[in-house]
């Protein structure tokens, strides 16, 4: 039933954006707003929630540490809040090729809230406000202001939604459900009949997370200890790379066995999962361990990661041991666990499931496409993970901004970031569970390194307003640089020397039987641009992150060259516009589904209304004639 205070009053405060929600997805929209000069407030039930890590206490990861790298590239916070507060980090994938190199860190989970707290109450042009919001104002189809539990009106021009995991959240493991946020904290429960109210269709998904364990039960002697890189590298492009070679703290990996998965199966009908307690839909790509067990019958171990989460708890997080199974059975299955035969449990394990939208309902720039001024963000939008939430939130941010200087949303497109793949997936595809970022969802994802996400995206942030003069000129001079030696090593000729050949045959490289450029030898799988310096009398003293452009262009120069014509021909489509006025039902040879679809969607171009589930090649051509007789 929709709340309705007792008494309602106007709040003279004038704000041009609200915010709803300070998880990862506010900070990053509520910091872009107010540094962008324009009046913000951003509400959250519970100031212990903002920038909360309720589940696993890390940022990056395999293609999350790119998102991480482009929000930096923005001018976001997070990559330099986790470059403050992290505890060990390392670059992951190190064996594959640099697309899908990921840097990822492990937090101090409550020194990173605190800092971005920190950072949020320090900031210009922001208030916070502790207080749930129950309505949104809307009218004329067009934002006018939010409404609190109190009774406050908050007028305001844009409202952004970032409401995470606490719409009628629902904590539950085993028979015990408790209607919280994560964290046993308090859940946001009306908002929920005012959306609807606006005819916003809501789904209702689940997530989970593992039971912590004391530090003093664990026998770490049983596990295989995951010490941090020697070399640090942070996320941050501003960070100085010396300031974070710190001393790490370790992980570590231990393995369930049959007798887990047996106390499992036998204890199955008692999850909430199988038993139908539970009504959302959980994330494919991280499962439960009762999914693990029930859908990978085959295998008869799977790997647990033993984590701090900070360096002032012994609270340890057992990631890959995400459960709602009840307590005593928790009790039993982690103890199964080598290493873990005397834990103690001090948060049990549990399961959350919470509303959120079908995100097809928002254009490109995140604002709804029936509700003028409202913008959403963040698992709100059907996404799991802290690094998708905060990249949604600095585009949301950006974007309400940007509707209220009268300019056009940016749209980072699927050739220039994964932030661009995230959003284009979120409002284009049909999405059934919670939305996770991988790197084999970017098509184009040997340009989209996370290397170079700076030299990808930061003119577009000094465009924007995030980035300084002084931040981009250090752009434009690392670029110039790169430029310069690529010109160089690729005119610079090695001869047959002696020392040549030492060089070659220490790295069981072919001799060389004439001369050839500094270029190809870089090229040779088993060479590299460092390893070369030896040979290279005329090479200047370079920063690491030039040396590594220099490296990687030269080395997949002709793979670099052909995902761009790739790009070239991807832009074409993308650069048609559908006018907003279409009526796909008067086009006479498209397919009655892809009518429906492209009439819910009302995509912005061909190349996105290529990509829309049940509209076919051949109806992208009906729309391309289509489009041309017009």
């Amino acid at each position: 039933m929709k709340y309705s205070a007792n008494s309602v009053w106007e709040n003279k405060d004038e704000y041009d954006i609200a915010i709803i929600g300070a998880g990862h997805a506010g900070c990053e929209a509520a910091l872009a707003a107010a540094r962008l000069g324009y009046k913000t407030i951003i509400f959250t039930v519970s100031l212990e929630s903002i920038a909360l890590m309720p589940c696993n206490p890390n940022i990056g990861g395999t293609s999350k540490g790119h998102l991480v790298r482009e929000i930096d590239a923005l001018g976001g916070e997070m990559g330099k809040v986790i470059d403050k507060t992290f505890i060990q980090s390392k670059m992951l994938n190190q064996s594959k090729g640099p697309a899908v190199h990921s840097l990822r860190a492990q937090a101090d989970k409550d020194n990173y809230s605190r800092t971005m707290r920190r950072t949020l109450q320090n900031q210009k042009n922001l208030d916070i406000r502790q207080m749930e919001v129950t309505d949104i104002l809307v009218e004329n189809q067009e934002v006018a202001g939010v409404q609190t539990y109190s009774g406050a009106i908050y007028r305001c021009r844009a409202v952004i939604l970032c409401t995470g995991t606490y719409l009628k959240a629902r904590c539950i493991y085993g028979d015990i459900s408790t209607h919280t946020g994560p964290n046993g904290l308090q859940s946001a429960n009306y908002l929920t009949d005012s959306l609807k109210s606006l005819e916003i269709e809501m789904y209702r998904f689940k997530t989970g997370t593992p039971a912590r364990i004391d530090k003093n039960s664990i026998d770490f002697s049983k596990m295989e200890e995951q010490k941090g890189d020697e070399k640090i590298v942070p996320f941050s492009f501003t960070t100085n790379p010396d300031d974070v070679q710190i001393d790490q703290v370790s992980c570590w990996l231990t393995y369930t066995n049959e007798k887990t998965h047996e106390i499992i199966r036998k204890n199955l009908d008692r999850s909430p999962l199988y038993s139908g307690m539970i009504e959302g839909t959980g994330p494919r790509y991280c499962p439960s361990i009762e999914d693990k067990v029930v859908k990978f019958s085959d295998k008869n171990r799977h790997q647990v990661f033993i984590e701090p989460e900070g360096l002032e708890t012994n609270e340890m997080y057992v990631a890959g041991m995400s459960s709602s199974l009840p307590e005593d059975v928790q009790y039993a299955m982690y103890r199964s666990v080598p290493g873990l035969e005397q834990a103690k449990i001090i948060r049990n394990a549990y399961a959350i499931e919470y509303d959120c939208i079908d995100a097809r309902q928002l254009k490109s720039t995140l604002e709804f496409k029936d509700v003028k001024g409202l913008f959403s963000a963040g698992q709100f939008n059907g996404s799991s993970g802290y690094e998708e939430a905060a990249a949604q939130g600095l585009i949301a941010g950006i974007n309400a901004v940007r509707r209220l200087q009268g300019k056009p949303g940016i749209v980072i497109d699927r050739s220039q970031g994964y932030i661009g793949v995230l959003i284009d997936d979120l409002v284009t595809k049909e999405s059934h569970e919670p939305y996770r970022m991988m790197t084999s969802r970017a098509e184009y994802r040997l340009l989209l390194r996370q290397d170079n996400a700076d030299m990808r995206l930061t003119k577009l942030g000094y465009d924007v307003g995030l980035i300084d003069e002084n931040r981009y000129q250090k752009l434009l001079e690392k670029e110039r640089l790169i430029e310069e030696e690529i010109h160089r090593v690729k005119h610079t000729n090695i001869g047959t020397s002696e020392e040549v050949q030492k060089l070659l045959e220490s790295y069981k490289s072919t001799p060389l039987i004439s001369g050839t450029t500094l270029a190809e030898l870089i090229r040779r799988p088993e060479l590299s641009y460092e390893i070369l310096a030896p040979i290279d009398r005329q090479r200047k003293q370079l920063a690491y992150d030039v040396v590594q452009q220099v490296n990687i262009n030269i080395k997949y120069d002709g793979y670099i060259k052909r995902q761009k014509r790739q790009v070239e021909q991807f832009k074409k489509l993308e650069n048609k516009m559908i006018p907003d006025n279409i009526d796909y039902y008067n086009i006479q040879s498209l397919r009655i589904e892809a009518k429906q679809k492209l009439s819910e969607i009302r995509p912005a171009s061909i190349g996105q209304a290529s990509r829309i589930s049940g509209v076919s090649p051949a109806d992208i051509s009906v729309l391309l004639v289509y489009l041309e007789s017009r």
